[in-house]
């Protein structure tokens, strides 16, 4: 048929597009979460998985056509050499960069490449005409799953999780232990907007909450028969009492965690109704570097719940479900929600629990409403206050420091005047939002 078209069509045709575009919408005609690789993609989409990826170790932000460094990465090639937050990286390999019109895909382009091999930047620092030059050799940069570890009082520690990779359950495994250095007796762990990961990491991390031999989770498929994980040998958190935040946005291995947690009798779920993703890819790499994630099994809970939500209606209606949610009041009230009795499942100790799609909570906490108002979701979808606080502390970045040492310096004493609020309600309709 492709070969019919490029022989036979009117205008000439790019074959490897179109052959990608045939292949991407028939995964997306089986399920919504079978998908297509592209080669040029293939690496990139990999890194969050493998925890890792090889660059200059930077973060940073196209901010007014000029690249930003927002933070360089403890530890890494940038901060060895001198890279500071707030320096503009405008010129790579001796080529000017700044002004140019250049996106983040070309900048990832440019500064990422293999362990070992050399990059020169060029810096602009605040308060030097001076351009900088700095020659980084590439290294191995960690990709961190915790995005937070700490006590919140006497006895209560916190850990969020942003992703399940390959160095998720050894990041877990150490910021608790610190935290139960620090006294914790109790947990609340923090699954909310993330969106899965690893089937193995999520059972390792589950492993550490139950006792010997508890199920976690199973999997089955129509060629794929039933695969059970249990909890092995003793974990560190199992006398530690823990509640697991979760929202919409929790999906995957984030369910699969809540699900055992909850089926198990082991903790509390807070939030909403999680994503309810519960489908198993299994990937598979073509000559060309290309790949596709095809869906082989479904999960299930340890009481046999299907995590999955229902996609008959399309995968268009299927990604629309976070509207509805909102449009039919399930993210304000439980009250919206309703379970036919052939979805109601018990745990061990005899709690009731829903399937259908997604990680019912025991507690339910409705949605800031806040973040609905027009004028403030103008404001984050601009980025007009993360540029407002990033223009105000690079006027001053050194007087900042001296005042703020760290963020829990920070955290403690700052608060924002009316003269601050008036001026960035000033500095907003600059920026077109009102």
């Amino acid at each position: 048929m492709i070969n019919y078209i490029k022989e036979e069509y009117v205008d000439s045709v790019n074959v490897k597009e179109l052959e990608e575009k045939t292949i991407q919408y028939l995964l997306q005609e089986l399920d919504p979460h079978s998908y297509y690789i592209p080669a040029k993609d293939l690496q990139s989409m990999n890194e969050p998985i493998e925890g890792e990826f090889e660059g200059i170790g930077i973060e940073f932000r196209i901010i007014n056509d000029t690249v930003v460094v927002i933070n360089p990465i403890g530890g890494g090639p940038s901060e060895k050499v001198g890279i500071m937050p707030g320096d503009r990286i405008v010129s790579v390999n001796d080529s000017i960069i700044a002004g140019t019109g250049i996106t983040n895909r070309d900048i990832m382009n440019l500064l990422r490449g293999k362990k070992g091999t050399e990059v020169k930047v060029g810096i602009k620092r605040n308060g030097s005409d001076e351009i900088l030059s700095f020659n980084i050799v590439r290294d191995k940069i960690p990709i961190n799953s915790i995005e937070a570890a700490y006590m919140i009082d006497d006895e209560t520690g916190y850990i969020k999780l942003s992703r399940f990779s390959r160095t998720s359950h050894e990041e877990f495994v150490n910021a608790a232990e610190k935290l139960l250095e620090q006294g914790m007796k109790k947990l609340i762990f923090d699954l909310t907007g993330n969106g899965g990961g690893l089937l193995e990491a999520a059972v390792d991390i589950a492993d550490e909450f139950l006792p010997d031999k508890t199920l976690i989770v199973y999997t089955e498929g129509k060629a794929r028969p039933r695969r059970s994980y249990y909890a092995t040998s003793k974990g560190i958190l199992e006398d530690i009492p823990v509640a697991v935040l979760i929202d919409e946005g929790s999906a995957s291995a984030s369910e699969i965690v809540a699900g055992a947690i909850q089926d198990n009798d082991r903790g509390i779920i807070i939030g909403r109704r999680s994503f309810g993703k519960g489908l198993v890819q299994e990937p598979s790499t073509w000559p060309d570097g290309s790949a596709i994630r095809l869906t082989i099994a479904r999960y299930y809970t340890p009481t046999g719940r299907s995590i999955q939500r229902p996609y008959d209606k399309g995968v268009e209606k299927y990604h629309e479900d976070y509207y509805n949610r909102l449009n039919n009041g399930e993210l304000i009230t439980p009250d919206s929600i309703h379970f036919p009795d052939s979805l109601k499942y018990t745990t061990p100790k005899g709690k009731t629990v829903y399937g259908g799609g997604g990680i019912m909570p025991d507690i339910f906490v409705p949605i800031d409403t806040a973040h609905r108002t027009f004028y403030l979701s103008d404001l984050i979808y601009k980025g007009v206050i993360r540029q407002y606080a990033f223009d105000k502390i690079d006027k001053n970045r050194r007087e900042w420091i001296s005042k703020y040492p760290n963020i829990q310096v920070f955290k403690n004493n700052y608060l924002i005047s009316d003269k601050e609020l008036k001026e960035f309600i000033k500095y907003a309709e600059n920026k077109g939002v009102k």
